[in-house]
């Protein structure tokens, strides 16, 4: 698969990123040696006897010609998944889709089965660190917004983590299971100089621009100091539009979510500091939403089904 890597470095460094420090990273780890020419990465494919968790949506972006929302309980809720990195639009999503998600599409799917008369309620399906800054809030928004008109559930199964948390903060209610994560109500923003490299190979730019901040953060030069007031300058906004969206969503006064101070937070902490509202596991609160739509036979057949779901969970 071709990869456009100066596109997806653009969304890495010189921008406002709501993620987890391990997510920027993870993407790091990737892009950082292509760009320095060190040829292709190896990913490591699963061992024999290893088997990734089964997420509670298992479904790949629309890219990938998969659904990327489904419906339980005689067709009256559905359930969209909002996994891995999170991106502004569809056109960053690659043929590689299946840990990408992108806010437009995830407005498109949620007006969906908002318009969908037959769906009373929506789930959505969390696992992921966050990504970009751009075009969350207004996806968090349209969420606060639209569960005046239907419930809408957000189940972390098994981390909301900043981009991830801005959303979930936004649904009508939160459930975490024992194992869950959220939290990282934070801003980070990296600036990556590559002038040594640069010099090494032999190469030099010349840049001319007008405007004073037009250059600002360039790669090709130790970053300026007007530069850096400049990217305070935005963090400090998102990371305000972040805090407030989230007290305001969840109804608790802002300076404690600043005082969380971008901290990861398991769920017993979370539903005590009035950042998430149950416990459950995710295969519980998916059956007990769906539960009141469902007929007395699909609600036998799926508690039998969950059952022996857990049991050869446990056998392996």
């Amino acid at each position: 698969m071709q990869v456009n890597y100066p596109n997806l470095a653009s969304m890495v460094f010189n921008t406002p990123l709501l993620a987890t420090r391990t997510a920027v990273d993870a993407v790091k780890s990737v892009l950082i040696p292509r760009i320095m020419g060190n040829g292709s990465i190896e990913i490591p494919s699963l061992q024999q006897n290893q088997t990734l968790p089964e997420p509670l949506a298992a479904v790949a972006d629309d890219d990938c010609d998969i659904s990327g929302m489904y419906t339980t309980a005689n067709g009256r809720v559905a359930v969209i998944p909002i996994h891995g990195l999170l991106m502004a639009r569809r056109g960053h999503i690659t043929a590689a889709c299946t840990e990408l998600n992108s806010y437009e599409k995830l407005q498109n799917r949620m007006t969906r089965a908002l318009n969908n008369n037959m769906i009373e309620e929506v789930v959505v399906d969390f696992n992921t660190g966050g990504g970009m800054a751009v075009g969350c809030k207004e996806l968090a928004d349209f969420i606060f917004q639209s569960r005046q008109i239907k419930p809408i559930n957000a189940i972390v199964n098994y981390n909301a983590y900043s981009a991830g948390y801005y959303l979930a903060s936004a649904c009508s209610k939160i459930i975490v299971s024992s194992t869950s994560g959220v939290g990282s109500i934070g801003v980070i923003m990296e600036h990556m100089e590559s002038s040594k490299l640069e010099e090494n190979m032999g190469l030099n730019f010349t840049t001319f621009f007008r405007g004073d901040h037009k250059n600002d953060g360039s790669p090709h030069e130790p970053i300026t100091e007007q530069a850096i007031i400049e990217i305070n300058a935005r963090l400090d906004e998102t990371y305000r539009m972040f805090t407030e969206s989230v007290a305001q969503y969840r109804n608790i006064d802002v300076q404690k979510i600043i005082d969380t101070q971008a901290r990861l937070f398991g769920a017993k902490e979370a539903i005590t500091m009035g950042l998430a509202d149950e416990l459950m596991s995710p295969f519980e609160a998916i059956n007990a939403i769906a539960k009141p739509y469902m007929s007395q036979t699909t609600r036998t057949r799926s508690i039998g089904m969950q059952a022996k779901a857990m049991n050869m969970t446990n056998q392996l």
